[in-house]
Parts: C-alpha cells; structure tokens; sequence
C-alpha cells in the first residue's frame, strides 16, 4: 500500500494486569493493594513501513476490562482513517473523538471515556512520530508553533490561554532551543524516585532504599503518608536520618483527607521539611486547595494526576492553588491535551513536575518534560520527573535513569509499545500467567468482576 492511500485497518485492544499487590508495590493510603494494570490499544495500519501505533491509559486492576471497553467503543472513529493525513493532522481526531455527542456524555472530558480517548490519541502520537523517525519529544521540539497551536482545543480556556499566547510562547521558546535539545541529549531530565516510599514498605526497607536512592544520584525523594498520622512521623523521620538535611523529600496523600485534616497533618510533619504536600484532597476540589496551600507555606503543594481535564487544570491555576502543577501522560485526552496543559502552566509560571510510576507512565511522561524544556519553559529548575522501578522491562524502549536524570530517548516514537511476550503473558484472564494464577487462585481472592473467585 503506497504512503499516500494507506489507512489504519485495525485497532486492537488488550486487559493487561501484573500481580504488584502481592509485594505491596504502589501502596498508598487510598490505594492499599493495586495490581498495576494498562488498558492497551494498538493501531494497526497497511501501509508499507509497517509502522504501528502503541498507546495505553493506567488503572490498578479491577475495573481495567471498563477501561478496555471505552477503547473499543472507539473503534469506529479510527479504523479507515487515512495514515497519512492523521498523522499530519492528530488533532482532527481529538475533535471527533470528544465531539462524538452520544458517548461525550460518558464525561464530558473526563473519566474513563476521555482516558480512552487519550489512549488512542497518544497512539497516534507515536504512530507519527515513528513515521518521522523521531523520538516524540524531538518530534514535537520541532514542529512549527502555528501547527502545535492547531492541535489544541482551546475552548473553556481561552479566557486563561488565547491561541495568540500559545503562539507567543512556543516561539518564545524556539530561541536556543537546539542547545537545549543537546544539553539534553548530554546530561538528561532531572528525576525524583517514589520507590523507597510505599506505605505497605517496612521502616528498614523505606531506610535501606531511602540510602540507595542518594547514592543513585536522586536529589529527591517521594513518600506516602495519610493512614496514621503516628506512622507517618516515624516513617517520615526514618527517611530523613536516611538522607541527610540536603535531599528533597516530598510527601503525598492520594486525596486522603478533608481541607482541615490537610492543614493539621501537614503541619505536624512539617519538622521534617517536606518538600510538597501531593494531593491533600479531592482532585476536584480547587478552592480546598488553595486553602491548603495559604495555610501550609512554605511546604509547597502539588496536584495533577488525577485533574480531569485542561479545565480544572486552568481553575487551580487562576485561583493560585498550586505551587506544582502534576501532568499525567495517560489520564487526559493524550498529548494534545497535554500540550494545552503545559502552555497554561507557562503561561502561569508554575513549574510541572510529572506524575509518573504506573504501568510505561515513565516511558511517556519523559517525552512530555523533555519537550517543555527544550521549546517551551526553557529551563529544568524546580522540576522533575517522578520515577518508579516497576514494570519497564515489559517496554521495547524502557526509560534509561543515570545519575538521577532520566536519558533523552533516541527511539522513534512515544517509548509506548510493549513487548509481545509480555502482552501474551499478562493480559487478562486468558494469558499464560493469569490462566495459571487464577487456577490455583485463593477462593477468597477478588476476580474480574470484583466476587470472589
């Protein structure tokens, strides 16, 4: 099939779920035993290059088949569109997906619907990307600011973020660009590292990875807090002696308390200097966080991983709720939603600081605050990347950590596409591990469907 008629001729989807509850992995206080999970979709297409397009959103577990069906409600908008002109035109699709009137009520723009829709988005992203023979954030350093500009929605933000503003900022962001895309290229993107600081984790275990997290070069830490206040301040001390005064330690509730609970626990662990509080509350809750964040300085807060869309993202901003605005590469309506997201905060002069871990979130998110650096803020000062060592080995192009920065990738593509084996293994219920577990599986155990098995 020549590039110029070639279409996309299928979009598969898969339940993929690994059993990280087993060790306690990603546990936090409203999240006690999640078993890291993707719901995948890939975009196959005839044309000759045998380019395909790899996206996925992150749940943690029961529920994921949900996610799955979303995806697959989608279907009809994808399959025969022709490669070359979604490719050249990503945003077309952005419309016709959230514009799509009957499952828009699903959301609007937000929920299990608008991550579908990012999902396949961020596919098609990498479908492009590929197709140029770039890596996503070169991909998107390059491209002209008026076409950036034209992939995004700006309706519900233009009384925050004009066109015109986008436009000034992204050619703002032009000058010395390439030396920064080489800085880059030389010393990477600076990373923090969540992995000592699981709630399920012993104090020796948060100690020993604590220690092992300095000595690899991180200059910050993450902890979970917001089961026991009595918990969190030993926990909390533990890491401090671990690390010294002169590492960051940042700490995150995952929406555990009410705005009056927020102020008083963090005031109480505020003797260890943390460095943000993440989440304190609803992630719907602009005004509580602003509260929050007048009554808790200077502990900084952050938020953003579970911010629905760019509109809630544009409130928290204008209402100055946030010191640490938290993108999530999966959880909007994919890059472009994304590109909106990173503009308002330039716009706002707060630095993005992503959420990351889950399942490949490290592998997408990268691309994202690579390009923020080299075309849009311009600078790495009081930004990082969240990182977490679970599951990259499932990726063709796993996220590379050196001295506490994460490499630029240099693969063409979103550093989205996971290993066939590991697909064949861990999708849901009928992959070689799962029909293995669940045949020997605890009665009491939760299934697919939440009753036991």
């Amino acid at each position: 099939m020549t590039a110029s008629t070639a279409r996309v001729t299928a979009v598969d989807t898969y339940d993929i779920r690994f059993p990280t509850s087993r060790e306690r992995d990603g546990s936090d206080a409203m999240n006690p035993d999640p078993d890291y999970s993707a719901a995948y979709v890939v975009l196959r297409t005839d044309a000759a290059d045998g380019h395909e397009g790899h996206g996925f959103t992150f749940t943690i577990g029961r529920g994921n088949e949900v996610q799955v069906a979303a995806l697959d409600a989608l279907r009809p908008h994808v399959v025969g569109r022709p490669v070359a002109e979604l490719c050249a035109d990503p945003g077309s699709l952005s419309r016709d997906l959230v514009g799509d009137s009957q499952l828009r009520w699903l959301g609007p723009e937000k929920g299990v619907m608008h991550m579908a829709i990012g999902a396949v988005l961020n596919a098609v992203w990498d479908l492009a990307a590929k197709r140029a023979d770039k890596p996503l954030w070169q991909f998107l350093a390059d491209a002209e600011p008026a076409w950036l500009v034209s992939q995004i929605d700006f309706r519900y933000i233009a009384d925050a973020l004009t066109p015109e503003d986008a436009l000034a900022l992204l050619r703002r962001g032009r000058t010395d660009a390439p030396e920064r895309a080489a800085a880059l290229r030389a010393h990477g993107y600076p990373a923090y590292t969540t992995s000592p600081g699981w709630l399920g984790y012993s104090d020796e275990k948060l100690s020993r990875l604590a220690r092992a997290a300095v000595a690899e070069g991180f200059t910050q830490i993450k902890l979970k807090v917001g089961a026991d206040l009595a918990d969190d301040i030993r926990r909390l001390r533990a890491a401090r002696a671990a690390v010294g005064p002169d590492i960051r330690i940042a700490i995150d509730a995952n929406q555990r308390w009410n705005v009056h609970e927020a102020v008083e626990w963090t005031k109480a662990l505020a003797a260890y200097d943390p460095y943000w509080i993440e989440e304190p509350t609803s992630p719907d809750d602009i005004l509580g966080h602003a509260a929050v964040r007048g009554a808790v300085a200077p502990v900084k807060v952050a938020t953003g991983e579970h911010v629905q869309n760019r509109i809630v993202f544009k409130q928290l901003l204008q209402a100055g709720a946030i010191d640490i605005l938290q993108i999530d590469a999966a959880r909007v309506g994919g890059v472009n939603e994304n590109l909106a997201i990173l503009l308002l905060a330039a716009h706002h002069d707060v630095p993005v600081c992503p959420h990351a871990g889950g399942v490949g979130l490290c592998e997408l998110v990268q691309h994202l605050s690579m390009f923020d650096y080299v075309a849009l803020s311009g600078t790495t000062e009081n930004r990082v990347v969240e990182y977490v060592g679970h599951l990259h080995e499932h990726f063709r192009t796993p996220v590379e950590i050196r001295a506490g920065h994460y490499r630029a990738p240099l693969v063409p593509g979103f550093s989205s596409e996971m290993h066939p084996r590991s697909i064949e293994e861990y999708a849901y219920p009928d992959g070689t591990f799962w029909s293995a577990d669940l045949a020997t599986a605890d009665p009491t155990r939760p299934t697919r469907e939440g009753s036991p098995a």
